[in-house]
């Protein structure tokens, strides 16, 4: 049975580059005292601070995802994963670089090193959604997406118990350093058993291919890798009302996922005057409903699929009404005092957040498999612009209005994301497609 089941190692393998990529970049985020307190910033630079990664993230999305469908995922895999843990590494000296390169500015050296930072990890999830599209059967694409995602909010999770574990026994110096030398280690050890395609992996079984490769279970007009019968442009995405819509809806999604990311332990510890020292088992907390759901979401939305025969109520429908709750969630934050309530409504608004986490990736892959990496990473790169916008505009907001308004701007980007899904018909873009195909034959 194993040997049917090599595919299973490889996402989770990916699960794990996922889970490295979350820590790796919500570390700093429990670093903010000692760092804020060596160079001096305030909550406007602070954010600043935590915005620039996504400078870079929204570009490495967008390239990573072309490059992950021209030169392969093992590749792209290899290239990013060394290239993030050699920036995260370099995270440890950002202040001195910019003090002594950048006209004094330490604020400036943390500036090119985040922004490299997030250029390094932007491939990352469109390069999974390129081997998921290689390795997942179409009936498993719900829960392949599901585990490769998964890395988002147990990432998260994790984070707070492993940096504020190695913060209570070192600096945030060594922090860094020791995280980017993991890091490249893994990716070295997950390089050796990858491979593009299940085709070309010794690994996996012929019998465990054919169940890859089946079209057993395909509604009408959806494909496998290889379907296609003519070249596609990156520049067809837009093409498709469905993608921009659902990029757009992935955007609300980013924002309240980059939000609890980056600003979670500043918020407890100012508001609620708790320090480090528990932040290791209260930051975990927003984060345990959405790894269980972020996983539920995607064989919901496959039961759905396989139940109605609808990819519009599967995908669309589905996300609509996830969304609607975790508006809900959010803008009853600011009308309570304890901490209890607060933390309870954060992860519960989380958790129903999580649950179309798959879908926006999901749409893709039924709409066009053969560009999975591309397609993957403008979805990516307009729904990244929430990494920039959450953090620093969470800044102002908090330093002019208070913490109160950082949940109301997210009910509001949540709302708009709800909306948006109202216009993604993924059945009516698979039947275009269809036509398309057949008028090329």
């Amino acid at each position: 049975m194993l040997a049917n089941n090599y595919r299973y190692k490889v996402m989770f393998m990916m699960l794990m580059l996922a889970i490295i990529n979350y820590i790796d970049r919500g570390a700093i985020s429990y670093a903010q005292a000692e760092i804020i307190k060596e160079f001096g910033f305030d909550n406007v630079g602070w954010g600043m601070v935590l915005g620039y990664f996504g400078y870079g993230y929204i570009f490495g999305s967008l390239f990573g995802g072309i490059l992950a469908d021209k030169k392969g995922p093992k590749f792209v895999f290899t290239l990013v994963g060394i290239g993030w843990s050699i920036f995260v590494i370099l995270t440890a000296f950002a202040g001195e670089i910019g003090l002594s390169l950048f006209g004094g500015s330490a604020l400036t050296g943390f500036a090119v090193i985040r922004i490299f930072f997030g250029l390094a990890e932007g491939p990352t999830f469109s390069t999974i959604n390129k081997a998921n599209a290689n390795w997942a059967a179409p009936k498993e694409r719900g829960l392949a997406v599901g585990l490769g995602i998964l890395g988002t909010p147990l990432g998260a999770l994790l984070t707070a118990p492993i940096i504020v574990g190695i913060l209570s026994i070192t600096n945030w110096r060594v922090m860094f350093i020791g995280l980017g030398i993991f890091g490249i280690v893994w990716v070295l050890l997950f390089r050796r058993m990858f491979s593009n395609m299940p085709e070309e992996n010794p690994s996996v079984s012929k019998a465990e291919l054919e169940q890859i490769r089946s079209r057993a279970h395909l509604l009408p007009g959806e494909k496998v890798v290889g379907d296609s019968k003519k070249e596609i442009k990156w520049y067809e995405f837009f093409k498709h009302r469905a993608l921009v819509f659902n990029a757009i809806s992935y955007f609300s999604y980013m924002y309240v996922n980059f939000l609890l990311l980056t600003w979670t332990p500043k918020y407890l510890q100012d508001e609620f005057n708790f320090q480090l020292s528990s932040l290791w088992y209260l930051g975990m907390i927003p984060w345990v409903g959405a790894c269980i759901t972020v996983l539920l979401g995607g064989k919901l939305s496959d039961f759905l699929r396989r139940k109605t025969g609808k990819l519009r109520i599967a995908r669309s429908y589905f996300t609509i009404v996830c969304l609607a709750l975790t508006a809900a969630c959010f803008l009853i934050i600011p009308t309570v005092n304890s901490p209890v309530a607060v933390i309870a409504l954060m992860t519960i608004g989380n958790a129903f957040n999580s649950l179309p986490n798959t879908v926006y990736w999901s749409i893709i892959l039924d709409i066009e498999p053969d560009k999975a990496g591309t397609y993957g990473g403008m979805t990516h790169f307009v729904a990244n612009f929430a990494t920039i916008i959450a953090p620093t505009l969470t800044g102002f907001l908090v330093t002019y209005y208070g913490y109160s308004s950082m949940f109301i701007a997210a009910a509001v980007a949540v709302i708009i994301g709800m909306m948006t899904m109202f216009f993604v018909n993924p059945d009516k873009s698979i039947s275009k497609l269809s036509i398309v195909n057949r008028q090329v034959v």
